[in-house]
């Protein structure tokens, strides 16, 4: 493992941008529609951070204070991985799961709980997946002092009650979605385990609480700058072993973890003129958006009144086939993350969960760390990259979390009763086809395949 410091600084990517993102639009907006000017309910620095063309923000003290309590993270080169997957080149992971969240979602979750202490609010509400976000939140606001609240996947809440009682034991409220307390769950008729569906809840839950306010960890603009500490760190890590890649792995459910690792890369070659590595995306074989999706817009949860987003999107009603990779199980990926994918910046490749799961127990045995079915998707391409010629230098994977409450998903690998689930093609298509374009652009398949 490599020594490196603890950046002072966030860096954002939006500077180094051809063109502004897409402006967010009114859910009543035309196809043709212009920008409607659409309040945003975020501290205003939240604002700043996701619209300015601003490259580096200085980290809070507060933040970093908090930070150091288990930044910076390891980074080191897998070899036993490499020879196990029959690597040709190096391999490095950038390991994210050593803290009380088990995942990154820390990093922001921190930096996200100060702004809105600092600007009054009393209680976050959030939606969650696999949990790692709703853990990483409850922690935040134990730290901040503020009262937390979280609608959980229910599925994936079944799966892995433990979650439920870490976010508790640190002092939120958890709720399995679909949920008995909002209006959005009882129009779901109760059958829909979503993350869009979890967020739509908390959404809606926080709208009408007082003191409340709707707090989201993954696909925000502002959320994968406060993540971008782990390509800073993953930079200078690589740069004192003096390792070369020509390729950055993460895996995407909305987009932050790769973003925080990626896009840093990317802005530290806009700067240098240096060649920028091939900034690949590990998705879910069920929610195949950057793969098979199409550059559109679309909702960001199930309320049907929050800002419609421009994103690469398998669309919002497609009902995504169960996986144990719930943090990958949305449907859209982050405006940044979508417009960079549509101007071939970024590539994806799209895993399935017995491939994921496979890859990470592959990663257990040789590296004697066990990552979250997520990450799994991460080593699977990295491995692919690594073997088969994708990569002729090097490849670094973002491991953004731990496994220990997954432990049933590798339990079932084990016992030989875990499938891929493709998506319906005509679903995929029905869903797709319903979607506004972003302007000048058809609504088709991207194609893209890393």
């Amino acid at each position: 493992m490599s020594p490196v410091s603890l950046p002072a600084r966030w860096r954002s990517v939006l500077p180094h941008l051809d063109e502004p993102l897409p402006p967010d639009r009114s859910p009543e907006a035309t196809a043709g529609g212009e920008d409607t000017g659409v309040s945003v309910n975020l501290p205003f620095t939240l604002v700043r951070q996701s619209t300015q063309n601003r490259e580096f923000w200085d980290i809070p003290a507060e933040v970093l204070d908090a930070y150091r309590s288990f930044r910076p993270t390891p980074l080191w080169r897998a070899r036993r991985f490499e020879e196990a997957v029959g690597a040709r080149v190096p391999v490095y992971v950038k390991y994210e799961g050593g803290n009380i969240s088990g995942s990154h979602k820390l990093n922001t979750a921190i930096a996200q709980a100060y702004y809105y202490a600092k600007a009054g609010v009393r209680e976050l509400v959030t939606g969650t997946g696999a949990g790692q976000w709703g853990t990483a939140l409850a922690a935040a606001c134990a730290m901040f002092g503020l009262r937390c609240r979280v609608f959980m996947v229910g599925t994936s809440l079944r799966r892995k009650p433990y979650r439920g009682t870490l976010m508790r034991t640190l002092g939120a409220t958890v709720h399995a979605s679909p949920s008995e307390l909002t209006d959005v769950a009882a129009r779901s008729g109760g059958g829909v385990n979503s993350l869009a569906l979890a967020i739509g809840e908390a959404v809606e839950y926080a709208g009408r609480t007082e003191g409340a306010a709707f707090c989201i960890g993954s696909g925000e603009t502002y959320s994968i700058l406060h993540q971008s500490v782990i390509g800073l760190e993953a930079i200078e890590q690589l740069a004192a072993l003096e390792a070369d890649v020509d390729s950055v792995v993460g895996c995407v459910g909305a987009g932050s973890n790769f973003g925080g690792l990626a896009l840093p890369f990317f802005a530290e070659s806009a700067t240098t003129g240096a060649p920028c590595p091939r900034l690949v995306a590990a998705e879910s074989s069920t929610t195949p958006k950057l793969s098979r999706g199409v550059y559109a817009y679309d909702k960001t949860d199930a309320t049907g009144v929050s800002p419609m987003e421009a994103m690469y999107t398998i669309g919002s009603s497609y009902p995504i086939p169960d996986s144990h990779s719930a943090g990958l199980r949305f449907h859209g990926a982050a405006k940044v993350i979508s417009a960079m994918r549509h101007r071939d910046q970024v590539t994806a490749r799209a895993v399935g969960q017995v491939e994921a799961l496979e890859a990470g127990r592959v990663f257990t045995r040789s590296e004697m760390v066990l990552p979250a079915p997520e990450s799994g998707h991460a080593l699977a391409v990295a491995a692919q990259l690594a073997a088969d010629g994708g990569s002729a230098r090097g490849v670094v994977a973002c491991v953004s979390g731990h496994g220990y409450l997954d432990l049933s998903a590798y339990q079932q690998l084990a016992d030989g009763e875990l499938s891929n689930e493709p998506p319906g093609e005509q679903a995929l298509v029905t869903a797709m086809d319903r979607l506004q374009p972003v302007p000048g652009l058809a609504v088709v398949g991207s194609g893209h395949g890393a």
